[in-house]
């Protein structure tokens, strides 16, 4: 085994070997609002934090000790909109990746459909088939480098075909997660496992 202390390494190489060694990740595209303008961007530094409450968290790297249009929208307005990535969005959600002013909506320049939220004041996108309406729990700043928001999801949109009411277990959707570089991964076989008593 190679031994490697993080202490000697570029943030550069930092982020290669996480990406490369935390796969998959889920990717969460999401929608913040600044001003009249509907932002949005995909982030896969995104998970699970809390079933009850219903939590998630998003972690936003700063850029020169600045915060992100994303960080700084949902620090402003308390709220935002987290979108699932699958096979058949994934081309457009990686669009919203191109840096653009944050006076120009990503929403438009990839030709994404808006569709109104319920309890927030945020926007979502009509071609996710799983939309969840946040609001902010707590961020927390750590070493002037990255935000770590921590969102209490408020309302779900689930597309019908996708979710079985009777106990909420979902299938067929078809989620993209994200491996190193510019590698993306398709949901394959699955197998399951019982655990122990």
């Amino acid at each position: 085994m190679v031994q490697i202390d993080p202490a000697h390494l570029t943030e550069r190489e930092q982020y290669k070997l996480l990406t490369g060694t935390v796969v998959p990740r889920p990717i969460a595209f999401v929608t913040s609002l600044n001003g009249d303008v509907l932002n949005g961007a995909p982030f896969s530094y995104f998970n699970v934090v809390s079933s009850d409450p219903p939590l998630v968290s998003l972690a936003v790297q700063r850029k020169d000790k600045q915060m992100k249009d994303t960080a700084r929208n949902i620090a402003e307005n308390g709220a935002f909109v987290i979108h699932l990535v699958d096979e058949a969005n994934v081309e457009k959600i990686n669009q919203t990746a191109k840096p653009l002013p944050c006076t120009e909506s990503e929403i438009t320049f990839a030709g994404l459909t808006r569709v109104r939220s319920t309890h927030v004041d945020v926007d979502g996108i009509r071609e996710a088939k799983i939309r969840m309406e946040c609001v902010t729990h707590q961020i927390i700043t750590i070493d002037e480098t990255v935000d770590l928001i921590i969102g209490r999801i408020i309302q779900y949109h689930v597309e019908d075909q996708y979710l079985n009411q009777t106990d909420y277990s979902l299938t067929g959707l078809q989620p993209v997660s994200r491996l190193a570089g510019s590698t993306y991964m398709k949901s394959g076989a699955t197998f399951s496992l019982t655990r122990p008593k």
